[in-house]
């Protein structure tokens, strides 16, 4: 049993309705670490699912909704296994056990059609942490990326598209499976204004890249990071630095990707070399380019659809993995937006 013992009992009374569930687990210090502090994992869970958790030393008792209690077993299974493994769990790593353990229930197992009993979420692992899918599309995007040749993630702030694809591409160097990462940003107003910034070109355009980097000393150790950029084996660089360049061997990433125009992004779609992998991040949504202009992305997304070897994942507000009120701000702008566009507003 990799992760608890599991008891179910129908409610006394004639109850049917409630569903009972123990779960026993074999390490004390593990689980108190599921539990959180004051128990407030287990506190996040019920406010989640709806059912009442109660705990008495490594023994769980589950009570409520047939459907919320399993979800709520799957959930802790999922947790549990984390830590197991060595991980830590945060409460946005009980958010998207919940997201993940609510989606089982749409996914039916073949040939028997029965109901899967167990979270089975894509995790993307470095030697400095590993990293589970919080969501269907998380998952759906982690194993795009382990598939395909290119990649695009698409949607909102907060969505993870960014920071997964940096630790999917230190996965891969890490592996021996590409011998450089290089990563790219449109240095959107670089033009007039870049020349005004002090310092010399890494200088001007580092700003611009500065989420790249952070999303890189995530994955792997600071030394080894700046050790992999003097070495040229990490390549942090401005998208026009990819023009005339054919990138083999490589974990190519291009991040805020709507801010590309159309000759941008074929240019550097067209860098794709022998053993690459490519992925492409952006928000249609958020296109800072100047009034008129085509936005390369929106562009791409249109004229590749149903490319052989492409696949496309897209982000909503239910995927955002940062501050829930980021969730919600995300909601409330597609709703302006809809509403301008004259959409109805119940279409969100």
């Amino acid at each position: 049993m990799s992760a608890a013992e599991l008891k179910q009992v129908s409610a006394p009374g004639g109850a049917s309705d409630l569903a009972h569930i123990v779960l026993t687990f074999d390490n004390n210090k593990l689980a108190s670490a599921l539990y959180g502090q004051f128990d407030e994992n287990l506190a996040r869970l019920e406010q989640k699912l709806g059912v009442d958790i109660r705990s008495r030393g490594n023994q769980l008792t589950i009570k409520g909704d047939p459907i919320a209690s399993e979800q709520t077993r799957r959930a802790l299974d999922h947790l549990y296994g984390i830590l197991q493994k060595g991980g830590n769990i945060a409460q946005s790593d009980v958010d998207g056990a919940v997201r993940m353990a609510v989606a089982v229930d749409d996914q039916l197992t073949l040939p028997t059609l029965e109901r899967k009993g167990k979270v089975s979420a894509a995790q993307i692992a470095t030697r400095k942490r590993t990293i589970y899918a919080r969501s269907q599309n998380q998952d759906a995007y982690m194993r795009a990326l382990e598939r395909s040749e290119l990649v695009f993630g698409i949607g909102p702030a907060g969505t993870g598209k960014t920071f997964l694809a940096v630790a999917y591409a230190a996965s891969l160097l890490e592996r021996g499976m590409v011998e450089r990462i290089i990563l790219s940003r449109p240095a959107v107003e670089a033009g007039e204004r870049l020349g005004f910034l002090p310092g010399d070109m890494k200088e001007k355009v580092d700003p611009y890249l500065r989420p790249l980097y952070d999303a890189l000393y995530e994955m792997m150790p600071a030394d080894k990071v700046e050790r992999a950029i003097t070495a040229e084996v990490i390549e942090i660089a401005p998208l026009a630095f990819m023009r005339g360049r054919t990138l083999s061997n490589a974990a190519v990433i291009l991040d805020e990707a709507q801010n590309t125009t159309t000759m941008q992004m074929k240019m550097f779609l067209t860098r794709l070399g022998e053993g690459s992998r490519m992925i492409v991040t952006g928000d249609p949504t958020q296109i800072d380019l100047p009034p008129n202009t085509k936005s390369g992305l929106v562009d791409a997304l249109r004229i590749l659809d149903g490319v052989p070897g492409m696949v496309t994942v897209r982000f909503n507000d239910a995927d955002v993995v940062r501050h829930p009120l980021v969730a919600e701000i995300v909601k409330a702008y597609d709703r302006e937006g809809k509403v301008s566009r004259g959409l109805p507003v119940d279409e969100i």
